[in-house]
């Protein structure tokens, strides 16, 4: 399978979006007041087989935007520390980490000849309103991610393992798990990143992405 193809297959695949999976640890459960404390992406990509897999990571800690709020109830379940020093000497504000994060983003977009990036997330409608909320804060212009749409891997894995908590749904699916790492947002992402791909690349091996485009009267390439 030629580069061109499986950059078709990938355009072909959601639409022609790129799922982009997306965690944030914020300060609390509001997403127009609590801040973000940490947001992290996972740009996915495609073997020649048309397996769908985890391509490059970006994570950042984020500084409370000016006024928001941080229950400590949050910091309690997350494990950030606030005042550690190297957390002051890394984080980055909202906007440049949300900068840092849309310019690849945007570059995978168009390498994999997709239209935008589709968010992916455990508890998908959490980070999706924490990350409009930030976007219209910053006022940013180009977000490359759709709007409202996206694809929860909580309610994937409830259907497909029969789990909904991310440690046991990744069990489930045979990928290791670290309680002690949970809850950074890297770790979360990367871990959520391989239980989608395993998700989407089994219900391909048992033929169903490729049944459904044959009785689209999709032909395959």
């Amino acid at each position: 399978m030629t580069e061109a193809v499986t950059r078709e297959l990938m355009a072909q695949r959601f639409r022609s979006f790129l799922p982009v999976v997306v965690d944030l640890e914020t300060g609390g459960f509001n997403a127009q007041g609590d801040a973000i404390l940490e947001i992290a992406a996972v740009t996915l990509t495609m073997d020649p087989e048309g397996n769908l897999m985890p391509d490059a990571t970006h994570a950042y800690h984020v500084t409370p935007f000016e006024g928001a709020n941080v229950e400590q109830s949050a910091l309690d379940f997350t494990g950030i520390r606030l005042d550690d020093p190297l957390r002051r000497q890394i984080a980055v504000s909202e906007a440049e980490a949300l900068g840092e994060i849309f310019r690849p983003v945007r570059k995978a977009i168009k390498a994999h000849g997709c239209t935008r990036a589709i968010l992916v997330g455990h508890n998908a409608a959490f980070d999706h309103g924490f990350l409009n909320a930030a976007v219209e804060r910053c006022a940013i212009k180009r977000n490359p991610f759709h709007p409202f749409s996206s694809f929860d891997t909580a309610s994937l894995a409830g259907m497909v393992y029969g789990q909904t908590v991310l440690a046991r749904a990744c069990r489930a699916a045979g990928i290791e798990f670290d309680n002690s790492a949970a809850h950074s947002a890297r770790y979360d992402t990367e871990r959520t990143a391989e239980l989608f791909c395993a998700m989407i690349n089994r219900y391909k091996d048992l033929g169903g992405w490729r049944l459904a485009q044959r009785e689209q009267g999709v032909e395959e390439p």
